[in-house]
Order: structure tokens, then C-alpha cells, then sequence
């Protein structure tokens, strides 16, 4: 009997643990939770510390109250000026209303799936307004502000608060990137094919003008030269005129003897001439004073 009576109080103690546990939750300093019955939102607390349910009737949901990060993919955005970019963007947010966020988008994940929908369409409102030289200049921090403040208003309906948007990067994308380096190629191709042609069309003039210059060159040397053999042989003639004067006999064997030399220094040059002839004449008086001297 006593052993049943043991037994009996400790079922009931099991039982008693059991109700008492599924009675009490604990909310976390960055934590904040919504107290459900039967689906329905009954309470919601903010104040960390031990809280008390009703057991088994009231189900606890928690959320996270620092601030967090959504880092949704990037995305292709046209500009008003058709130019396409690829957008990557991040936000910081919090959940300040989570009644509203439990009532909307209960889960933490769904909330970032709408939210990054509501991040992506403002990001293609705003900047679907812009150019991309508007938004590579000074008023890239005001476009950023209107991006963020539309962003704010429809986080609202779900109960988040956006603490700021930030466009991480914009580049163009990859197939534009190719045709852009493509045609830049192509215009470097054609400028320096250009200049090539510039340089060796100014080479050609270069080379005309020095082959004139030389060619004037030239003739002015030639003519100079022309013009200094003529005043030499001028020279040269009245230096003879002058030494045939003083002394004619000297100057007509000087001339006879220049002119045995140039004949019979050419071996091939054959004459047919009289002993008796005028060209011998010295050669005669040279045979006849070697016979004297004998």
C-alpha cells in the first residue's frame, strides 16, 4: 500500500515538473516574443527575463531584436538612359513591431524574401529615373536617400524598421563589358592605324623634302666645283701661256715628253707614224748627241 502511495506521488510530481515546465519561457536580453493561443497573437514581450504561459493552451514565438543584415542577389536594373547595370545591394533592418511582423510575414525568412522584394523594386523605381551619369556623380548620395526612404515606408507594413540601404556595387554587365572592350578595341585598332598612316605619310615628306635638299645640295657642290675647276684650268692655262712666254723651247719639249708619256704608258695603243715625223723630233736629237758622245 505505502509503496503504491509512492509511486502515486511521484506520477503526480512528474506530471506537476511537466506543467510547470511547459508554464514558464525565458526571453533573451536580443530577443523578443509574442505569446499565441491557438494560433492567435495574445501577448507581446519585449522586457528580457522569466515569463509564465499558460501551459499546453499558449505557444511562445521569438524574435530577434538586433539589427540585421539582408544581402539579397544583384540584379539586373535599366537606367533611363537604357544603359543596364547589375546592382548588388545590401540593407540593415530590425524588427520593431512584431505583432505586425507575425501578423504579415510570421517567420524571419519569409521576412527577408519580402523584403528583398520591396529593396529590388525600389531600387528599379529609383534608379529607372536616372542616368548613369547622374548616378556616377555628386548625386549618387541623394538617389541612395530616395532608395532608402521608399524602402522604409513599405518595410513599415511589416512591421520592420530599415535602418539604411546601401548600393554595394554597380557594374555593367558581362556580355555589355565584352561589347564595350570589343569596340574600344576596334577604336584603338582604328586610331592607331590612323596615326600609323599620320607617321608614315609625314615620313615620305620628311624623305622628299631631304631628298630634295639633297639633290640641291649636290648640284650647288657641282656647280661650285664646276665653277672652281673652270677658274683652275683658267689658272692653269695662263700659268702655261706665262711659262710657254719666258721660255718656248723649254715648254714645247715639256708638252713633247708629256705627250711620249701619256702614248706609250697605254700598252694596247698602237700608232703607225714616220721616224721622220715631228713626234720623234727629240728622240732623233737624243739619238744623235748619245752618237756624238760615242
Amino acid at each position: 500500500m505505502r509503496s503504491n502511495i509512492k509511486y502515486y506521488f511521484a506520477a503526480v510530481g512528474l506530471i506537476a515538473l511537466f506543467v510547470l515546465l511547459n508554464s514558464v519561457y525565458i526571453v533573451n536580453q536580443a530577443e523578443q516574443a509574442i505569446v499565441l493561443q491557438f494560433g492567435e497573437p495574445k501577448q507581446v514581450v519585449k522586457d528580457p527575463g522569466l515569463k509564465f504561459k499558460v501551459p499546453f493552451i499558449q505557444n511562445v514565438v521569438f524574435y530577434d531584436m538586433r539589427l540585421l543584415n539582408l544581402d539579397p542577389p544583384a540584379q539586373e536594373i535599366v537606367l533611363n538612359d537604357k544603359k543596364r547595370l547589375d546592382v548588388d545591394s545590401f540593407t540593415r533592418y530590425q524588427i520593431v513591431n512584431p505583432l505586425k511582423f507575425y501578423q504579415t510575414v510570421r517567420t524571419e525568412e519569409q521576412a527577408q524574401s519580402k523584403l528583398a522584394e520591396i529593396v529590388n523594386s525600389s531600387v528599379r523605381k529609383i534608379l529607372g529615373k536616372i542616368t548613369l551619369q547622374e548616378l556616377l556623380s555628386e548625386q549618387r548620395t541623394h538617389i541612395m536617400q530616395d532608395i532608402s526612404k521608399a524602402v522604409k515606408v513599405d518595410a513599415q507594413q511589416i512591421g520592420v524598421s530599415v535602418a539604411d540601404v546601401r548600393i554595394r556595387r554597380a557594374d555593367l554587365p558581362l556580355e555589355v563589358l565584352q561589347a564595350i572592350n570589343a569596340r574600344m578595341k576596334t577604336e584603338r585598332e582604328r586610331d592607331a592605324k590612323e596615326f600609323r598612316a599620320k607617321g608614315q605619310q609625314q615620313a615620305q615628306q620628311i624623305r622628299a623634302a631631304a631628298e630634295k635638299e639633297k639633290t640641291i645640295i649636290i648640284a650647288e657642290a657641282e656647280k661650285q666645283a664646276q665653277i672652281k675647276r673652270g677658274e683652275g684650268d683658267k689658272e692653269a692655262i695662263k700659268i702655261w701661256n706665262d711659262a710657254a712666254n719666258q721660255d718656248k723651247a723649254f715648254f714645247e719639249f715639256y708638252r713633247s715628253l708629256q705627250a711620249y708619256r701619256k702614248s706609250l704608258s697605254d700598252g694596247e695603243a698602237s700608232m703607225i707614224l714616220s721616224p721622220e715625223s715631228d713626234f720623234f723630233k727629240y728622240f732623233r736629237k737624243s739619238l744623235k748627241i748619245g752618237k756624238e758622245n760615242n
